[in-house]
């Protein structure tokens, strides 16, 4: 009567405002769940659309190391040329460097692969089992680290895709042209002139077998003063024959051809982990 008048609670009002924050949230996570795999399927879109505008031999594409020089405006030093305009030395020699079997396999080289797997499962040191289209690839849309544990699981389909689409000669072509041989010097003609004075197509043997051997750690490694151990892998490349089914330049590169029984890293060490 004359006190304070208790104030009415309406429970099931009350039950109704407690749900609404709920809903609410739910409605927000399902919403940025929704961005999110929207924002990954176009991430994903731009590797494939792009490999197909790299098809034609006037684009030059760049790599992301490329992408992030400009972006921190460092600056950096690409000269594009013609794989008919590379030494043929230069391609076998970072063919056997690098990938002994690029022109057999389809991308990826199953028999390395396992050895890799064979090696992780058994407790033991893995040894690299990347190839050129998975170097090719993951310069070009991908990263080196962190999580390159992560990478590797895109890499794989990206270089099965990668290979189906383009040919031996036009994979080999832009890996020669992005690959980086020191601190922003990317391709084969700007690392030639940069390292040797003279354009790609007049490295000797044993200049294209330094510069091959120099791409696992190009940061570190200097093909103009070897030491020791960079020599040594060198010469190694130099007596290794060319690679059966690697006729750069010729009329039947780049075509598929029977697979062989994968060949063992070369000794030395050439062939990095990636």
């Amino acid at each position: 009567m004359g006190g304070l008048a208790e104030p009415i609670v309406d429970h099931e009002t009350e039950g109704l405002d407690m749900a609404r924050p709920r809903r609410g949230s739910r409605i927000g996570l399902q919403r940025w769940v929704r961005r999110g795999i929207a924002v990954a399927v176009v991430l994903a879109l731009v590797p494939v659309v792009l490999t197909f505008l790299y098809l034609p031999s006037f684009v030059h594409p760049v790599s992301t190391l490329m992408l992030k020089d400009l972006a921190t405006f460092s600056g950096y030093d690409r000269r594009w040329v013609s794989i008919d305009d590379v030494a043929p030395v230069l391609a076998y020699s970072v063919i056997m460097s690098e990938d002994g079997q690029f022109c057999f396999h389809r991308g990826v080289d199953l028999g390395e692969l396992r050895g890799v797997v064979d090696d992780a499962l058994a407790g033991e040191m893995t040894r690299g089992a990347s190839t050129i289209t998975m170097q090719t690839v993951k310069n070009l849309y991908l990263w080196s680290r962190p999580l390159g544990s992560v990478r590797k699981v895109v890499e794989l389909p990206l270089a099965v895709y990668f290979d189906a689409v383009l040919s031996k000669r036009r994979i080999m072509e832009i890996y020669l042209n992005i690959a980086e041989w020191g601190p922003g010097i990317y391709g084969i003609e700007a690392a030639a002139q940069h390292h040797f004075g003279v354009s790609a197509k007049q490295l000797s043997r044993r200049q294209a077998a330094l510069l091959a051997v120099t791409l696992p750690n190009p940061i570190v490694r200097n093909p103009a003063k070897p030491g020791p151990g960079l020599r040594r892998l060198a010469a190694l490349i130099e007596r290794r024959p060319p690679p059966a089914g690697a006729d750069v330049g010729g009329p039947g590169y780049g075509q598929k051809k029977k697979p062989r029984p994968p060949a063992k890293n070369p000794p030395g060490g050439i062939r990095p982990p990636h």
